[in-house]
């Protein structure tokens, strides 16, 4: 099998003449023959202006690059597109599926034998991920490592579930806008993902309990220069891979690390979008994730990790506590401790060599737990046939079963423009319902199901309220609201039939979202308003991405990369 610059050569016909071609080029770069004769390790190049959540991926390049040259084989840093929440519109989800099928057609397309992925932000690394799996060459990855935290009058502040509780003030008239700005300088006070338990520290988490990237990269900050020294080590790494031919994403990613993945997602209070990503990955794998099971899990593994939204610390703190190795002892009975991982070893050993903390809070023991049951709960009944997800570990318990009538919006624009009307009719016992949001609907599926408590609510102290939408959520947030209801209101799910003064009941002990509503007036609904599909957009990634992107249950991948 052909290595190095000998390989995936540019068809003209002549391989000789094509590897002639390439060696006469690439030498403008100037390396020498030997450089050239190495293995080769491609490095992905995730940094842009609009990204400042990988703004030391630079560094990290340099340390990768140090890394795989001393380990004796040739790095290539190459681009790919840079996603970051805050820049993308409509919204980050609509691009994941586009980043994956570009990175995975450059490393097709290129010449390497092992591959280091650089992610953060939240759709980042699933994307990697997802295309190191249906590429299936040897690959390592790195994540960018969370930002450190920021301080305003005396209260430790980090992005982004401060941003949201901090705004919330600042609607209800509690803070004004000089503090407001103070506090908008301070939320980010350094590059790297967000310093909480969002999705893009939820899935550094996942990718090493999965076993793809080193041990305790998922919790470093990015500002530490034990970040760059772990990058260098994953240089290292990947130079060896390179070298053996593996071990492969096939050869890692068995149902072991699937099952420890959905652990850690439960013990971490992870994000709800974790789920999504976690089910496209399965997909990719050919394996469809089973909600069953992963709810049943979460009745087993409880939230162990103290950190917002679900609990008090921030992600420098937990790396000071000993990150996800020592997390991983605290569950080690819970685990497939004999899955393989990139490192060359099993989970086992990164439990074996995970620290001890004395006196530290942010990893609680089994005995202690912040929540008895996992981070996420898995819905069903008449309004989700499919499946909703609620993240029980950030909701408020006494909502957690409850009955209200429906106060509903068509879409996102609907809901800005009525949300702070004091002409709503709107009580706080009342379930929001936003429709029309989901993958197809909004199309992307928008971070939308937040809803905001409405303005007059606020004013009265009303600080939760059960909210429903066939959107997601920033994993940064909090409260009692139910995401990611299947299928989505824009193809014929039922979350197009309720109409407003329609009670609801959600029942998260017995995992039932139901429209209180006899079944023959449902249907009767149904048949006088058929699913209206939003119409194909002319042409380009949109026309693809609303052709064939898939429902939440599924991970929102598309049906041709399944």
């Amino acid at each position: 099998m052909a290595r190095g610059l000998k390989k995936d050569l540019t068809s003209y016909g002549d391989p000789g003449f094509s590897l002639f071609l390439r060696r006469a080029f690439i030498k403008a770069m100037g390396f020498s023959d030997d450089a050239l004769e190495r293995p080769i390790v491609g490095i992905t190049d995730t940094y842009s202006d609009y990204n400042p959540c990988h703004g030391n991926v630079p560094d990290l390049i340099e340390a990768l690059k140090r890394g795989v040259l001393l380990a004796g084989a040739l790095p290539m840093v190459f681009p790919t597109i840079s996603i970051h929440e805050s820049f993308a519109h409509p919204t980050s989800m609509f691009l994941r599926n586009l980043l994956a099928m570009e990175t995975e057609e450059m490393i097709r397309a290129q010449p390497m034998d092992a591959v280091v992925l650089i992610g953060g932000c939240d759709k980042t690394l699933p994307a990697q991920i997802m295309a190191a799996a249906s590429v299936d060459l040897p690959a390592i990855l790195l994540p960018v490592g969370p930002m450190v935290t920021g301080h305003h009058r005396g209260e430790v502040l980090g992005a982004c579930t401060d941003c949201r509780r901090l705004w919330g003030k600042h609607r209800a008239g509690q803070m004004d806008e000089a503090e407001l700005e103070q506090v908008n300088a301070r939320l980010v006070p350094s590059v790297g993902t967000c310093a909480v338990m969002g999705t893009a520290s939820t899935m550094a988490c996942l990718t090493e309990a999965m076993g793809l990237s080193l041990p305790l990269t998922a919790a470093v900050p990015a500002t530490h220069a034990e970040r760059r020294r772990l990058a260098e080590a994953t240089g290292r790494r990947a130079a060896a891979l390179a070298v053996a031919g593996g071990p492969r994403p096939s050869q890692i990613l068995g149902p072991g690390a699937l099952h420890n993945a959905a652990a850690v997602l439960h013990a971490i209070g992870g994000s709800t979008n974790g789920l999504i990503h976690l089910a496209a990955i399965a997909g990719r794998l050919g394996r469809p994730l089973d909600y069953q099971a992963f709810d049943d899990l979460g009745r087993r593994v409880p939230v162990l990790v103290n950190l917002k939204p679900s609990g008090q610390h921030y992600m420098q703190h937990f790396h000071d506590a000993g990150g996800v190795p020592r997390l991983l002892r605290e569950l080690a009975d819970l685990l497939v401790t004999d899955a393989p991982t990139v490192a060359g070893g099993t989970i086992a050993d990164a439990i074996a060599a995970a620290e001890e903390v004395p006196g530290q809070d942010v990893i609680r023991p089994r005995a202690s737990p912040i929540s008895a049951e996992g981070a996420l709960a898995v819905l069903r009944g008449n309004l989700a046939p499919l499946g909703a997800v609620i993240k029980q570990s950030a909701a408020t318990a006494r909502l957690m079963q409850h009955t209200g009538r429906a106060v509903v919006f068509e879409d996102v624009e609907d809901m800005g423009r009525r949300i702070d009307d004091p002409a709503l009719d709107v009580g706080p016992d009342d379930v929001l319902v936003l429709r029309n949001t989901g993958p197809r609907g909004a199309p992307g599926m928008p971070e939308a199901g937040y809803l905001p408590i409405p303005r007059k609510l606020l004013q009265q102290g009303v600080k939760d309220m059960v909210r429903i939408s066939d959107a997601r959520m920033s994993g940064t947030a909090f409260g009692t609201i139910v995401l990611h209801v299947a299928p989505e209101s824009a193809v014929g799910g039922p979350l197009a039939l309720v109409r407003n003064g329609d009670p609801i009941r959600l029942d998260v002990p017995g995992r039932r979202i139901d429209l209180v509503v006899p079944e023959a007036e449902l249907a009767a609904r149904a048949a006088a308003a058929p699913a209206r599909p939003p119409p194909l957009p002319a042409r380009g990634y949109a026309r693809l991405f609303q052709e064939h992107v898939t429902q939440a249950d599924r991970g929102c991948d598309f049906d041709f990369l399944v």
